[in-house]
């Protein structure tokens, strides 16, 4: 398991949304995850990386009430308190 520092955990899902497709220079805090043409299996696969990487599950409800990249971030952070 990996440190979950909030720079460690911001980088994460940065680089693991920048994996389904958008450019990593276009995955911004304020992004929202439609502009990124991320959808419902692409965070299914997130939640997966983050069960991996932090020890932590993460919903279908909780990934429901995502919209931008930092509420991922955010919600990852909440799950690791």
């Amino acid at each position: 398991m990996s440190i979950a520092t909030r720079d460690a955990v911001a980088s994460k899902v940065v680089e693991t949304l920048a994996s389904f497709g958008p450019s990593l220079d276009d995955v911004r805090p304020e992004a929202t995850l439609e502009e990124l043409d991320i959808d419902s299996l692409d965070i299914a696969e997130l939640a997966q990386v983050v069960e991996d990487e932090y020890g932590v599950a993460i919903s279908g409800d909780d990934a429901a009430s995502v919209t931008t990249v930092r509420d991922c971030i955010d919600l990852v952070l909440g799950k690791l308190r």
